[in-house]
């Protein structure tokens, strides 16, 4: 880069989740300005790189606000908004003004968005109509990647399914991600925008909440090894996902905002794998066995689903040159490992 030149900006909702953190990593070394949308509450001070940023720029927040993101304190900046507040979100797009916009927050966790399915729909479909109405409006030349997810799909009448396969969305949350995701190809062709929608499905990391059932599992297989718990209680072990690491995940999404045009891609492994499947490559990580410390709680298993569901990434790969770097059994390692040292580290 020239020294006139300016580095390009990107924006990231979502910054402190895992997605984000993994993301942000990536545009830092690709020599982006990083600037995370981050929840203003009362009492967050301001500052945490000594540089001035815009009115309404919610700095040197407490530690442990990051989340995820917390190792990035001082290298990225920080705006305030909030997903329920659409004049937030259009400020963030006009003050900060970046070359690409990345929406990845949104509530994640799916089985709760049937406690609350119109809070899910306005954080999810709303956030998204509001930051693509902003960019529209604020600088159409801003590129976006929307988040969207496997979910969509729902009972789909083929596996694996592809961008084409129609989409049956069966929770609150999958409605939600599928209006957000029909929002960016109609603005794309009405507005001219260079919108893409990712069809995301499961991707995970250490840096996953533990109340998601691959941390669940890969914490309680370090734990056991350690001697800290006996058992892991879950539900249906013959669950079927399409599991890949959440970094190469991220760089398919930035993959995407670097073409000649816009389109939506699914993001997957293509390969499916049980949650028994799973448990048995994290114990078996720990050289025990899983079916010697893994308990069914009846109570736990849902309805079996229709449709298994995995993704078909032929497009991405195609297209995008984009290709998972990390397998199955590399990720659990991956995860495994972490929550030994964690554990370990919470034991000394």
């Amino acid at each position: 880069m020239a020294a006139d030149q300016q580095p390009p900006g990107a924006l990231v909702t979502g910054l402190t989740g895992q997605d984000g953190s993994f993301l942000a990593e990536l545009l830092l070394a690709e020599g982006y300005h990083v600037t995370g949308l981050l929840h203003d509450s009362p009492g967050v001070a301001r500052d945490i790189r000594g540089a001035e940023l815009p009115p309404g720029a919610s700095l040197d927040p407490p530690v442990g606000a990051l989340g995820a993101s917390e190792h990035l304190r001082g290298k990225v900046a920080l705006h305030a908004g909030d997903l329920h507040d659409h004049a937030s979100l259009r400020a963030a797009v006009e003050e900060v003004r970046p070359r690409e916009l990345y929406h990845l927050a949104a509530p994640s966790f799916v089985p709760a968005s049937w406690e609350r399915p119109a809070r899910t729909l306005a954080a999810i479909a709303g956030a998204s109509a509001a930051l693509l109405e902003a960019v529209r409006d604020v600088d159409p030349t801003i590129r976006v990647f929307v988040a969207g997810s496997g979910a969509m799909f729902g009972a789909a009448p083929e596996s694996p399914q592809h961008e084409q396969t129609p989409f049956r969305p069966d929770t609150p949350y999958a409605v939600a991600k599928l209006a957000a995701h029909q929002l960016v190809g109609a603005m794309r062709a009405h507005d001219g925008l260079f919108a893409c929608s990712g069809i995301l499905y499961n991707h995970e990391s250490e840096r996953r909440p533990e109340q998601f059932v691959t941390r669940k599992i890969t914490r309680a297989a370090a734990a056991v090894k350690l001697g800290l718990a006996s058992e892991v209680v879950l539900g249906d072990l013959r669950a079927v996902r399409d599991w890949s690491f959440a970094g190469d995940v991220m760089r398919g999404a930035w993959l995407m905002l670097q073409q000649e045009r816009p389109d939506d891609y699914v993001l997957a492994s293509g390969v499916g794998h049980t949650v028994g499947e799973l448990a048995e490559a994290a114990f078996a990580c720990v050289d025990l066995r899983a079916e010697e410390h893994v308990r069914v709680d009846p109570a736990l298993v849902r309805a079996p689903e229709t449709t298994p569901l995995i993704g078909d990434p032929a497009k991405a790969c195609r297209e995008l040159g984009w290709q998972p770097e990390l397998s199955f059994e590399q990720l659990v390692q991956r995860m495994v490992d972490a929550d030994l040292r964690a554990l370990e580290a919470a034991a000394r």
